[in-house]
């Protein structure tokens, strides 16, 4: 039982199977009254594109989160989108701060409505990760204030290896970011969004705040691992009390930091029966980012076993990520029981269509093809 969040919430609800049957990659996954087509969904996936650094989305997002949801994703869920300005990994991320940006996202989430997805957003805060340069600029590190860039905040005042030493959090502005989170999420809501995401992996805020790495603390939110995972479970109940019952809450986690001391898959599996006790349902699990220059070793699927882990440890329901590539592959975690969803992301940059090109690999039927594409269709030779 969650030792820190008394509230207790609806339990997600998934379809029952005949035992002995096997789940695949495209049958359905309900979770709090919401049905999903399959259960390959689109991962979020960062755009550095909001040119006017104003966190509002453009033509853009629609394009590239629409053409994604036409492609038969059973959930596309929106890139790191911030609860603050100052919580942007750069100037040129979406903000859920304001009404104009959740105006912008209307359209946006009623197109990916329209074409059978689930429209989902990942709401984010980068700590000390914050204000930084986009991926392919010339430059690296921290963005200066006389360029647009800010100050960034973290539970220590430890930087990240090239980038700026953050302040840290007084306990009253940690009270203020768990309700910048419930605020962001109500207005998640009002712009149509279906799911909701808390990131607490790759190095950025809630992150910090559950490794010993980065979190130094001495108050209620550092030390043992109830203190640290306190901010995220505070902000999961928020959430969870502002969007009702019957609404999806996943958290994304990093499951280690690749790192001696750091946090691990143990802790993860812990804390993810927490964050289910207060209200979340799925947990979508990947790997690192805290701290530079670690030996990680990638592959295909380098990260499943992360998910399993934590599913069976945790005994929570879990997405798996991590160079998961092919149609075959991506069956085969569900069919085995590693993860009960697959989120992609480069994959789907590569293809937006390749739900429909996975399922005529498996031999699935499937009658989500789009009307003007059925002379199209894939086959397999």
């Amino acid at each position: 039982m969650n030792p820190l969040v008394t509230q207790t919430a609806a339990a997600p609800t998934t379809p029952e199977t005949t035992p002995g049957t096997t789940v695949g990659l495209f049958d359905p996954i309900t979770l709090r009254g919401q049905e999903f087509r399959n259960r390959l969904w689109v991962a979020p996936m960062c755009q550095y594109s909001a040119e006017l650094e104003d966190g509002v989305p453009t033509d853009w997002h629609l394009v590239h989160l629409g053409s994604l949801a036409r492609g038969g994703a059973g959930a596309v869920i929106a890139e790191a989108t911030s609860v603050t300005p100052e919580g942007r990994i750069s100037p040129q991320d979406l903000g859920l701060w304001n009404d104009a940006q959740l105006e912008a996202f209307r359209p946006i989430t009623a197109f990916i409505r329209s074409q059978g997805s689930v429209p989902g957003v990942q709401l984010a805060h980068a700590g000390r990760k914050a204000s930084t340069f986009r991926p392919w600029s010339d430059e690296q590190g921290t963005v200066p204030a006389d360029r647009g860039g800010w100050a960034t905040v973290a539970p220590s005042a430890l930087a990240f290896e090239g980038y700026d030493e953050p302040v840290a959090l007084t306990t009253a502005e940690v009270a203020d970011l768990v309700e910048a989170f419930r605020v962001a999420a109500r207005r998640s809501v009002d712009a149509g969004f279906e799911l909701i995401e808390l990131h607490a992996a790759h190095g950025y805020l809630l992150h910090q705040f559950l490794s010993p790495l980065s979190n130094r603390r001495d108050d209620q939110y550092g030390g043992p691992l109830e203190n640290r995972a306190r901010f995220l479970l505070e902000v999961v109940a928020a959430v969870r009390a502002e969007v009702g019952d019957g609404f999806p809450l996943l958290v994304r986690f990093s499951a280690t930091d690749w790192a001696d001391g750091g946090w691990n898959e143990d802790d993860t599996a812990t804390v993810a029966a927490w964050s289910r006790d207060a209200g979340a349902d799925l947990f979508d699990i990947s790997t690192g980012g805290l701290v530079a220059g670690v030996s990680i070793p990638v592959g295909l699927g380098y990260q499943v076993r992360f998910a399993e882990h934590v599913r069976t440890r945790g005994e929570v329901e879990t997405g798996a990520v991590g160079l998961i590539v092919g149609a075959q592959q991506a069956d085969d975690v569900v069919a085995s029981g590693q993860a009960d969803v697959v989120l992609m992301a480069r994959e789907f940059l590569r293809d937006p269509h390749f739900p429909l090109r996975a399922a005529a690999e498996l031999g699935v039927e499937l009658d989500y093809w789009p009307s003007p594409y059925l002379r199209a269709p894939f086959r397999v030779r």
